[in-house]
């Protein structure tokens, strides 16, 4: 299979040298091919969003090689990089501008990375394209496309997020903890969603969440961090039948330490 991402042995430290240095990412290796699903999880600090952070550009690694369908991005800033990730955030209030209407937000996704003329208004073809995509989210918000997005509920909104961030067929989609805002059934609705757009539009995606019993039903393989490093990974049916007690036994024998993380024990 053709590999998508690959992060090889990737370094990042924060305020090295300083009282306040945190190592963040000790070594990270990981392979996506094209059309993973993977979920990360692993305990507080354990490099999960870092990792994520790192593809997507928003600090330089220290060492080591982020390569993505086979161009080395490891010193491309973060803007260059956007036009190929796709990417939501725990806080629904990131992805969207609350003051523009539906389709305005739409069209600043769509036009992304794209070379833009004067012309603001958004043409015929535009509109249908985002009528057609805002119905695949059952939410119908087809109907209301010039609703301000300030107007929606936390839910609506990273939905919409969440199909900004896929409208250009990202080379990677990167989730990060994003329903971990939003209460369980309004959660269980997105990530319903998010399976939906994925399988669809036949992403490449890393998903880093809290909720263990959303890491194994989720895609096809999984990733354990801690310490900043991958320390279990397992795909296929071997994922499938995991339960969450195999997970805690797992981090146990790794880490040599009882997984201390009460929002993800707690989590349903």
């Amino acid at each position: 299979m053709e590999t998508m991402l690959e992060l090889k042995n990737v370094r990042k430290t924060f305020n090295r040298g300083t009282i306040n240095e945190k190592k963040a990412l000790n070594g990270v290796n990981l392979k996506l091919n094209d059309g993973d699903f993977v979920t990360i999880i692993g305990g507080n600090g354990a490099g999960k969003s870092t990792t994520l952070n790192m593809i997507a550009g928003v600090y330089p690694i220290d060492s080591g090689t982020i390569v993505l369908n086979g161009d080395n991005i490891s010193t491309k800033p973060e803007y260059a990089r956007a036009k190929y990730l796709g990417r939501v955030f725990q806080d629904p209030m990131m992805g969207t501008a609350a003051g523009m209407e539906i389709a305005e937000n739409l069209a600043l996704a769509y036009r992304r990375g794209k070379s833009r003329g004067l012309k603001w208004g958004i043409s015929k073809k535009e509109k249908e394209i985002f009528h057609e995509n805002l119905k695949m989210l059952g939410l119908g918000l087809e109907e209301r496309m010039t609703m301000k997005v300030g107007l929606l509920s936390g839910g609506q909104r990273q939905a919409l997020t969440l199909l900004m961030a896929t409208l250009n067929q990202p080379k990677v989609l990167l989730l990060d903890e994003h329903t971990a805002a939003l209460d369980p059934k309004t959660a269980k609705n997105v990530l319903d969603l998010t399976e939906k757009i994925v399988d669809e539009k036949k992403l490449t995606a890393l998903m880093v969440t809290h909720n263990m019993k959303d890491a194994i039903k989720m895609g096809n393989r999984l990733i354990m961090m801690n310490d900043g490093k991958v320390i279990y990974d397992v795909a296929g049916e071997e994922k499938k039948n995991l339960k969450v007690s195999d997970l805690l036994a797992k981090f146990e024998e790794v880490s040599g330490g009882e997984f201390a993380n009460d929002r993800m024990l707690l989590a349903d």
